[in-house]
């Protein structure tokens, strides 16, 4: 059974930068494609970025684009996403995700199956 832990969310100040961490446990870390999909208040989930296997592809959503960056280290069955120049807008809670079978990202929350349990991340001054 795949457990996913996130940890790095919290409160910055707009202009600011976040690093979320997610560690994926009970699988093999380097067969998943991986997510990250946020919520904000109000509004459906949204998947803003994914990374494949070998970190070959990666994919971003327009509001983050040229400010967030995922990332993952096989070896420690980590992937991440650096966040910069944080807006109130990007206020949300935050989950890392598995896709289902197949090695391209995707933008469909429904592809993604397994989820971590989520992270705030409040952008506020």
């Amino acid at each position: 059974q795949l457990q996913l832990v996130e940890s790095g969310g919290g409160l910055v100040q707009p202009g600011g930068s976040l690093r979320l961490s997610c560690a994926v446990n009970g699988g093999t870390f380097e067969y998943y494609v991986m997510g990250w999909i946020r919520q904000a208040p109000g509004k459906e989930r949204e998947v803003i970025s994914c990374i494949t296997r070998d970190s070959a592809s990666t994919s971003y959503a327009d509001s983050v684009k040229g400010r967030f960056t995922i990332s993952r280290d096989n070896a420690k069955n980590t992937v991440f996403l650096q966040m910069n120049s944080l807006k109130p807008d990007d206020t949300a809670v935050y989950y890392c995700a598995v896709k289902d079978r197949g090695p391209y990202c995707s933008t469909s929350v429904d592809r993604y199956k397994y989820w971590a349990q989520g992270t705030q991340v409040t952008v506020s001054s």
